[in-house]
């Protein structure tokens, strides 16, 4: 197997679309079939069904996809680390966060970064989802953590792991007796407005969105005065499950209807990557992110 399959077997997975793989790896289609062709007689039978335009992995090719995974990721990993090793130079990410991501989810996926980038500099950026398109736009950020509803065409989301809203509250709340709060029940509720957060946008895409009808009496940019509030009955506020971090803080989901939204990794489409990003994407494929609950 030589990494050329390896490479065009991975971008026919990426695209499901023969014609596209072969224009993302800038070679002729019947270069890559043949290469593809070859490769199947090396491992013993079909590894993709094609359905018209639609082209899908056969029980052979998903259950070789993650040994050629690995080769993939080791071919990565071994330029990177001879990199290091004759330039003996620190390696920078610009990384972009999103102001409503929970800090506790991301340090062990740093400490990763860390241990298997050599010498890796990051730039960490924190802001609005809406600043952080820009900023990737204008070329002021590699790499971002976001979780918007919906990203322009010039951006490629690598979905994480998904996470629930839920009703914040402070202990004692009439909230606490219940397992999941109907979103009508906010009606009339005293509520705290996180400045950033995209509850609503991700409200309004599910359609047939109701007004809330809350008692706004608190407004606020930063997270953790949201929740030093919550925390002393100032009120209650809808957030991402992962993101509270104060004791006295009790939390339920929503429900009728349930919200949720997709942490991902998003980079610019058709930029090409640094080594450094390259390696956070193979990390990242890896790591073990939280499961939904």
């Amino acid at each position: 197997m030589e990494m050329h399959q390896v490479r065009y077997f991975l971008a026919v997975c990426e695209a499901q679309n023969f014609t596209r793989a072969a224009e993302a790896c800038n070679v002729a289609q019947p270069s890559l079939t043949k290469a593809i062709k070859k490769l199947e007689e090396e491992l013993g039978g079909p590894l993709f069904h094609r359905e018209r335009n639609h082209t899908i992995l056969t029980e052979l090719g998903r259950r070789v996809k993650p040994h050629i995974d690995l080769m993939a990721d080791a071919s990565v990993a071994a330029k990177q680390d001879a990199a290091g090793f004759f330039n003996d130079e620190t390696v920078k990410i610009r990384l972009g966060v999103m102001t409503t991501i929970a800090p506790t989810r991301m340090i062990g996926f740093l400490s990763r970064l860390r241990s298997e980038i050599h010498g890796l500099e990051m730039e960490l950026r924190e802001a609005p989802g809406k600043a952080l398109i820009k900023a990737m736009a204008d070329g002021e950020l590699d790499v971002a953590l976001m979780a918007m509803p919906v990203l322009p065409d010039s951006l490629h989301a690598m979905a994480l792991y998904p996470e629930r809203y839920m009703i914040a509250f402070p202990t004692g709340h009439a909230f606490q007796r219940q397992n999941a709060v109907n979103i009508s029940e906010l009606k009339g509720l005293e509520y705290l407005q996180r400045v950033h957060c995209e509850f609503v946008e991700h409200y309004e895409e599910m359609g047939d969105a109701k007004p809330l009808g809350v008692n706004v009496r608190y407004s606020s940019e930063r997270e953790d005065w949201v929740q030093a509030m919550i925390v002393a009955g100032l009120g209650c506020s809808i957030m991402p499950e992962h993101l509270p971090m104060l004791d006295g803080i009790g939390t339920r989901p929503l429900r009728e209807p349930k919200v949720s939204r997709t942490v991902s990794l998003v980079t610019v489409a058709g930029r090409r990557h640094s080594p450094a990003v390259a390696g956070m994407i193979r990390v990242a494929k890896r790591y073990p992110w939280p499961g939904e609950g």
